[in-house]
């Protein structure tokens, strides 16, 4: 099926669609949490309530930020420390056991690509931190922690104590969440009688609900230029993410470093401008578009699809480093893409 194309204005990374057959107050608010912008859209509310209910959920984000900061003052932070001193062991915040095994659960299902563990290795490249510096780290450092292979296997939790059988483990759930605060804010809302609503945390998107009756409509962010790529309708309780090289990233002698480090090499994953994911309806629908695009990203273009579908993904593509568009046809289906001369490789 060939890719459909939409003559439109360029959308922003996310876009709520106008024209709806019935008009309904539209609520918005924004804020900078998880070192990203966070965007609480909500339907058919009054605005003192609509207000109300996006503060709550900034607020909970903001809960969250701050108890799993990698670096500042953080329950998880406590937590490598802990690890640091293996095989030491400490009480554990109750809150953090399901967090952490879940995230375990899912670098076993990526086949280790997905792996928080790796902490020592993303602030030895500079990106813990609001600023990067433009340096390559000392390759013998690069691969004694790649050596050291430190694992999401390696926590123990015993009743209220755990520890770490290896001490290069450090947690960094940057890539977890994000979307895990979508699934958390999206409960939350559907609890209060919310019937239609958008949360956007840096890209991940998820959709309760429509806005008087009409799918929301999203964009997908353009990997090298302003605006989108691509868009799509969102249905009610789907979420979409994206992980892509001009998020976090520095350049240096000409090349470009991403956050996305492969836990196999110890360096930044090359080759891969975007990989976009999109989640059906379920209760973790937030957490695995955060979480599923990241294996897919750092597998490349030759392992991408395997990727996905080893964390359960019909409907993704990838963009390589020469803008070359890689969809499944389950995706191709639901997206319209907003410019025309793009080079499309269909896979089941």
């Amino acid at each position: 099926m060939p890719p459909r194309f939409k003559t439109a204005l360029v959308f922003s990374a996310l876009v709520i669609l106008a024209g709806c057959a019935k008009e309904v107050p539209v609520y918005h608010e924004q804020s900078f949490v998880f070192g990203t912008m966070v965007e609480v859209t909500i339907a058919g509310e009054e605005p003192a309530r609509a207000r109300e209910l996006a503060g709550k959920v900034l607020a909970d984000f903001d809960y969250l930020h701050r108890t799993l900061h990698a670096w500042e003052p953080s329950a998880l932070s406590r937590m490598n420390a802990v690890f640091a001193q293996s095989p030491s062991k400490a009480a554990v915040v109750p809150g953090l056991v399901p967090i952490i095994q879940d995230a375990a659960r899912l670098s076993e299902m990526s086949g280790g690509l997905f792996n928080p563990a790796i902490g020592k290795l993303i602030k030895l490249w500079g990106f813990q931190g609001d600023e990067f510096m433009p340096q390559q780290p000392d390759p013998r450092e690069i691969k004694a922690l790649v050596q050291a292979n430190p694992r999401m296997t390696d926590i123990v939790f015993e009743g209220i104590l755990f520890y770490s059988k290896n001490p290069a483990v450090q947690l960094d759930l940057g890539g977890y969440a994000k979307g895990y605060a979508l699934d958390l804010a999206a409960e939350y809302l559907r609890a209060q009688g919310v019937k239609g609503a958008l949360i956007n945390v840096g890209g991940n998107i998820i959709a309760i609900g429509s806005r008087g009756g009409q799918p929301w409509r999203v964009g997908v962010q353009h990997p090298r230029k302003a605006g989108a790529i691509a868009s799509l309708e969102l249905h009610d309780g789907e979420a979409i993410g994206t992980s892509g090289d001009y998020q976090r990233y520095f350049e240096f002698d000409g090349k470009r470093y991403c956050h996305i480090i492969d836990p196999r090499t110890g360096y930044p994953a090359q080759g891969v401008q975007a990989v976009t994911v999109l989640i059906p309806k379920g209760s973790h629908a937030g957490t695995l578009s955060d979480v599923a695009s990241k294996p897919a990203f750092i597998a490349g273009v030759k392992g991408w699809r395997t990727a996905a579908k080893g964390m359960g993904v019909e409907s993704a593509m990838l963009i390589d480093g020469r803008g070359e568009i890689y969809l499944t046809a389950a995706m191709n289906k639901r997206l319209e893409f907003q410019e025309k001369g793009l080079v499309f490789h269909e896979v089941p």
